[in-house]
């Protein structure tokens, strides 16, 4: 099938599901490069779909799958094997008490929708609170607490969602009298505001650390202490969704880790199988004896798998054999720096943002309005692809010129520094700037 027909079986036998497809077509993909059918090297900075933690095609990675699709893969949804309960025990082991037990799934949205079932189940509660901006997932639950995008034309969500203000430090419009960034006044206006809605049957809040879909937005230092006891005061539970942000992506284990705050339900997915698909839901002995005792039932297909346990155990090996977490870390660093540097020269970076490998750039049309740029962004994703970069872009009306950079944690550091000079390289082909530093 040559190029052409490709593109014309595409458009005759596929679903669209969401913004254009990548105008190439990817043959294969190895370490921190994926390879179009051209023979075209692209440096992959958003780790697939921000999940290929370690890379493309890890070789420990590539082991453990293929020796449990081999030996031990699936089985019926009763039955356990030795990797499932390995991996319960090796997760409990990275987290702080009372985090202790695990439920094993495939996706984020699979583990977001157990966590709020859970939590719903253990309070008798069914409100749920979620950031305006939040994505959580796209099946039914997880769906109605994601804000993002997505919620017209589908009928009713589930009832009881309620949104809190996303913390945006860049353009929230609650400010001290200095003109820094007055988080504190907004969440509490925020629930003020989720009090006069609710009838009073809290069940959960749903937050991730650093919203990434949302735009790189990450929570204030003491920003999650102060959620807790708005949580605690209404007897909700708070979720932590790490997606994105667990297993190390930020310098730390878990994002959470920064703020000394232990969540109730922890959901992890996309890092925790490096691209493939894993999930799992981590919450306290208390929590699990609850649901149990009240009849939780989430009896799935793929629950306990033992290929997905297998993939996530070789991924906690990797991180620590190869201290890829103090790793990320130190590269953060570097990377931040890199964009600083962007922000400091070019009047069209407005901001920039997160943390250790998991960080965003936002593109205005200048910094004094500080106006979206929607089609600038567009215009230099386009100009990066042509330069061997793939970078994505927040696909939301108003947030076209926020970028995502989440290379592997695997990363060379020279192809993350190249990919900083292919991205500036792209930005002075679009709007023109001052001389390249590129190193």
């Amino acid at each position: 099938m040559d190029d052409q027909d490709f593109w014309r079986c595409a458009a005759d036998h596929l679903v669209r599901y969401g913004g254009p497809f990548t105008p190439r077509i990817i043959e294969r993909a190895a370490g921190s490069h994926v390879h179009d059918s051209d023979g075209n090297a692209i440096l992959d900075f958003t780790s697939g779909q921000m999940s290929a933690l370690l890379g493309h095609a890890h070789p420990d990675v590539v082991r453990a799958a293929g020796e449990a699709v081999a030996n031990l893969g699936h089985l019926y949804s009763g039955m356990l094997s030795r990797p499932v309960v390995e991996l319960g025990r090796r997760l409990a082991a990275t987290l702080p008490d009372p985090l202790s037990r695990m439920l094993l799934l495939s996706t984020g949205a699979e583990s977001n929708e157990a966590a709020i079932k859970m939590a719903k189940l253990h309070t008798g509660g069914w409100e749920v609170i979620a950031f305006d901006r939040s994505w959580h997932g796209m099946t039914s639950g997880a769906a109605a607490a994601t804000f993002s995008a997505g919620r017209r034309g589908y009928g009713p969500p589930v009832p009881g969602n309620l949104t809190l203000p996303t913390p945006d430090a860049y353009r929230s419009p609650f400010r001290h009298a200095d003109g820094s960034y007055d988080w504190e006044s907004e969440l509490d206006y925020g629930f003020r505001l989720v009090d006069q809605q609710s009838t009073g049957n809290f069940a959960a809040c749903v937050v991730e650390p650093i919203l990434s879909s949302g735009g790189i937005i990450e929570l204030p230092a003491g920003y999650l202490a102060k959620l807790r006891e708005h949580c605690d005061r209404r007897g909700m539970l708070l979720v932590l969704d790490e997606a994105q942000t667990g297993l190390g992506r930020t310098g730390t284990m878990y994002a959470f880790e920064r703020d000394g705050v232990v969540p109730d339900l922890l959901t992890l997915s996309k890092t925790l199988g490096a691209g493939i698909p894993v999930a799992a839901v981590l919450t306290s002995p208390e929590i699990e004896q609850s649901c149990h005792e009240r009849g939780f039932l989430f009896f799935t297909t793929h629950v306990s798998d033992p290929l997905a346990a297998s993939v996530a155990l070789a991924v906690l090996d990797v991180l620590e054999r190869d201290e890829l977490v103090p790793r990320a870390a130190r590269l953060g660093k570097e990377l931040r720096s890199r964009l600083l540097d962007l922000h400091d020269r070019y009047e069209v970076v407005g901001d920039v943002r997160g943390r250790g490998l998991l960080q965003g750039i936002e593109l205005v049309t200048d910094k004094a309005s500080k106006t979206p740029a929607d089609d600038l962004g567009r215009a230099v994703t386009a100009a990066c692809l042509e330069r061997g970069l793939h970078v994505n872009i927040v696909q939301l009306p108003g947030m076209g010129g926020i970028f995502r950079i989440a290379p592997p944690l695997t990363i060379e550091e020279a192809d993350l520094h190249e990919g900083v000079d292919r991205l500036e390289s792209a930005l002075r082909a679009v709007v023109g700037g001052p001389p390249s530093t590129a190193r």
